[in-house]
């Protein structure tokens, strides 16, 4: 892995397979430096341009989804040759973590909240790529909800990947937050389409009742062939 010679660079706080997210300072500030980690199997120069260009990508992502009102933190600094990014660090527990413990009908203000900037995020063309609650951040200071992580977001209008971007929120309620997952899915939609409006919203549950269609006949592939195999 890279070694930083920043001043202001603490500790690791996680360390995932594409990056390393590290607390730190910068001019005076609390921070996040996201830092892509080189891949040894691949070539050093491929490489470095590979993560070069996403950091580029993630950071121009996060600055047009800010400028478009949606609560991401802020981009500070960028150095695409270390193919880092810092950005604004926002204090408070991911929603994952936390949305279990507040009653029903603050949950759903929040995630109300929720819909409404995936609706600007897809009304604008940005897919987020990993929209769960995992990826979201209730800041303390303010209240909030903050989206985090455009590691795999992309630009894209295409019904498919906005799509694929709501499906992996509601599996993210059926997986987490399973005894609310309804009232909550009913919530996001409610602030999605305050942006979108209702019929762009059903043409976009559909694709969602398509995606998981396709994913249950895979499912049933599986125990087919397993049941075949025993």
């Amino acid at each position: 892995m890279i070694k930083l010679t920043y001043p202001g660079v603490g500790k690791v706080i996680y360390l995932g397979a594409e990056a390393a997210i590290i607390l730190g300072e910068l001019w005076g500030l609390k921070v996040i430096y996201k830092i892509r980690i080189p891949k040894p199997y691949r070539d050093e120069a491929l490489d470095k341009q590979i993560r070069s260009l996403r950091t580029k990508n993630e950071s121009k992502i996060m600055i047009l989804a800010h400028r478009l009102g949606v609560n991401v933190p802020s981009i500070l600094f960028v150095d695409l040759d270390n193919a880092l990014i810092v950005m604004e660090y926002i204090e408070g527990p991911l929603l994952r973590d936390y949305l279990n413990k507040l009653d029903v009908k603050l949950s759903c203000k929040i995630i109300g909240d929720v819909g409404m900037y995936a609706g600007i995020l897809h009304k604008n063309g940005i897919i987020h790529g990993d929209l769960t609650t995992s990826n979201m951040v209730l800041s303390v200071r303010e209240g909030k909800v903050y989206i985090i992580d455009f590691g795999l977001a992309k630009i894209s209008k295409s019904i498919e990947d906005i799509g694929v971007d709501v499906h992996l929120f509601l599996r993210s309620l059926e997986s987490v937050h399973f005894n609310v997952k309804d009232k909550l899915f009913k919530c996001f939609i409610d602030g999605y389409e305050q942006i979108l409006g209702r019929d762009y919203v059903n043409e976009v549950l559909k694709k969602v009742e398509e995606i998981r269609l396709r994913g249950r006949y895979v499912e049933e592939r599986k125990l087919r062939k397993i049941e075949y195999e025993l």
